[in-house]
C-alpha cells in the first residue's frame, strides 16, 4: 500500500501507548483499543487524508471523554462523525461543546474536505485523562497537576515528534488555547524547537461556555488565523 498522510496517521493512532506511572486517581484513556474506534478512525483517515500534502497543525490540550476520548479524532464527537462526516458508528449520541464549535468553524471555512486538505487537528497529549471521583469520572487536563505533566511530558514530546514526521509544516502551528495550554506549548517548543511560530486562539470550550454571544466574531477570528497560517510560508518566501 502506498504511504499517505492518512495511512501514517492511522498507524500512529493505533500504536499509541502511555505506560508511564500516573499520579494516584488519574487514568489515561486510550480509545484506539476499541475495534469500533479503530474502524471509524481508519474511515476518517481514508476519507480526508489520502495524499501527502503538508498540513498546518492545530493543537488542543488532550481528548475529552465525549469527543476524541470516544472517536479517537480530535474535536470530533460521535454525532459529528455520523451526521457531518458520514461515518456511521456505534460510539453513542453524546455531543461535545468543543466539537460543536470547531465544526462550525470548519463549515465556515468551506467544509471538511477543504479544511482537512490544509489542516490537521490534534492535541499536545493525544491521549486524554480522567480523574476518579466518588460520583464517577471527570475530564482532567495534563497541566492540571504538575506531577501529571512531568509524567506525561516524555510521551507528549515523543508523540509531537512522531506527528510532525507524518507531514506537518514546521514554520507555523496553531495553539487552541491562550492560557495554560499556550504556556505549556511555548515552553515545550522553546526546548525542542518544533515550530518557528505558534499562533494562539481561544480554546473552543472557553468560547462555548463564556463567550457564546460573540460566537460569530470568534469564528471569523479562527478563519482569519487559518488563512494567516496557510499563507505564512508564502509571505516569508516573498
Amino acid at each position: 500500500m502506498t504511504s499517505t498522510f492518512g495511512t501514517r496517521l492511522y498507524d500512529f493512532y493505533t500504536s499509541l501507548r502511555l505506560e508511564s506511572p500516573l499520579p494516584s486517581g488519574i487514568e489515561a484513556m486510550n480509545p484506539y483499543f476499541s475495534p469500533e474506534t479503530q474502524r471509524c478512525t481508519k474511515a476518517f483517515c481514508t476519507k480526508y487524508f489520502q495524499d501527502n500534502a503538508e498540513r498546518v497543525s492545530l493543537w488542543g490540550i488532550n481528548p475529552g471523554r465525549f469527543g476524541a476520548g470516544l472517536t479517537g479524532l480530535s474535536f470530533t464527537d460521535p454525532v459529528v462523525l455520523r451526521e457531518i462526516c458520514g461515518i456511521d458508528n456505534a460510539l453513542g449520541t453524546k455531543h461535545e461543546l468543543s466539537a460543536e464549535y470547531v465544526w462550525s468553524v470548519i463549515a465556515e471555512y468551506g467544509g471538511a474536505e477543504r479544511f482537512y486538505s490544509h489542516f490537521f487537528l490534534t492535541a499536545l497529549c493525544p491521549l486524554g485523562f480522567v480523574q476518579r471521583k466518588e460520583k464517577g469520572e471527570v475530564n482532567y487536563n495534563f497541566y492540571d497537576d504538575p506531577a501529571l505533566f512531568r509524567a506525561a511530558k516524555p510521551f507528549i514530546v515523543k508523540t509531537m515528534q512522531e506527528q510532525i514526521a507524518l507531514g506537518l509544516r514546521r514554520d507555523v502551528a496553531i495553539c487552541l488555547g491562550t492560557g495554560k495550554l499556550h504556556s505549556a506549548f511555548e515552553a515545550i517548543n522553546t526546548e525542542y524547537q518544533f515550530f518557528e511560530n505558534i499562533l494562539p486562539l481561544e480554546h473552543p470550550r472557553f468560547i462555548m461556555q463564556y463567550r457564546r454571544k460573540q460566537l460569530e466574531d470568534y469564528r471569523r477570528k479562527y478563519v482569519a488565523t487559518l488563512s494567516e497560517a496557510l499563507a505564512s510560508r508564502k509571505t516569508r518566501e516573498n
